[in-house]
């Protein structure tokens, strides 16, 4: 069987099982394509997001309890799992993305990377010996933030997901997973799948489709202590001053502003090559994206 073969996802959310969601009728996932209904993906309520946060906050602690060799252990196993069903979840970027069968590739290969890398995280170095006036020692210590609540978008569903959710859970913390509603399979549900099967406890990720209410619940509840969100310049602004007003801390990748610049000795054509590239990737719909050629006057 494959991961996300099985119907039992299908029109659900997932919050250690996978349940109907109360945010009404479930979403259909659309193919830009064609216009062909691939599935149809659970909607998750504020109060939903809420009730997810209690649960997150309860198995946060059990999850940062769990000894580092264990919790790498199950990032290695999501890394394995990403790898092995790779041509699977490549199928879904393309078709539910809009994505060519390369950048869909970049996607899987950096997925098996961020859990690879998020695994020897769990046992990095987590203190320091400070110095000391006193003839004693002084240590400082890192622990988990708590619950993290993840929005991702829509572009790179997949990447700019999964960069967030495996540290935050190699380092003992909970996660509140909602994608963009547009690509919340592959940017939510093969997630979800991948570390249900990689043996990850109950309520520790747990996926909330929805909207703008959904969102705001996951700034606001109160077991809240981090808030990652990629997207829009506007959105990041209002989520920033959202967490303000509870001191939550935020980490905001927004739009960017990214200059090509071509000099007076370069090989024209492979600098036209890399600007249409740089330009015109996933349709232009790419954070990264060229949005300015400065090019010298000679040429």
């Amino acid at each position: 069987m494959g991961l996300l073969r099985d119907a039992e996802w299908t029109g659900r959310i997932f919050t250690g099982g996978w349940e109907p969601g109360t945010g009404g009728p479930p979403h259909q996932a659309i193919e830009p394509a064609t216009g062909t209904v691939l599935t149809e993906v659970g909607q998750a309520s504020a109060q939903d997001a809420l009730d997810a946060a209690g649960r997150a906050a309860r198995a946060q602690r059990d999850w940062a309890a769990t000894p580092v060799i264990e919790r790498a252990a199950v990032l290695s196993r999501a890394a394995a799992l990403f790898e092995q069903h790779a041509a699977e979840i490549g199928d879904w970027i393309v078709r539910e993305s809009a994505s060519t069968r390369f950048k869909a590739g970049i996607e899987t290969g950096a997925a098996t990377a961020e859990c690879t890398e998020a695994a020897a995280l769990a046992s990095a170095p987590h203190g320091e010996l400070l110095h000391s006036p006193m003839p004693r020692f002084s240590v400082q210590r890192r622990v988990p933030a708590g619950v993290v609540s993840v929005i991702s978008p829509f572009n790179f569903p997949l990447i700019l997901s999964i960069r967030s959710v495996a540290p935050a859970l190699a380092l003992g913390n909970a996660v509140l997973l909602k994608p963009d509603p547009r690509t919340a399979v592959c940017g939510g549900v093969v997630i979800a799948r991948i570390f249900e099967e990689a043996g990850l406890p109950p309520g520790v990720l747990q996926l909330l489709p929805g909207g703008v209410e959904v969102g705001s619940a996951l700034i606001d509840a109160p077991q809240v202590r981090v808030v990652s969100f990629t997207g829009s310049t506007p959105a990041g602004r209002a989520i920033g001053a959202r967490a303000a007003e509870t001191f939550t801390r935020t980490h905001l990748e927004l739009g960017g502003n990214s200059a090509l610049i071509v000099l007076d000795d370069v090989d024209v054509t492979a600098a036209a090559s890399c600007g249409a590239f740089g330009n015109f990737i996933h349709s232009g719909q790419v954070c990264m994206a060229v949005g300015r050629h400065l090019v010298h006057e000679s040429i």
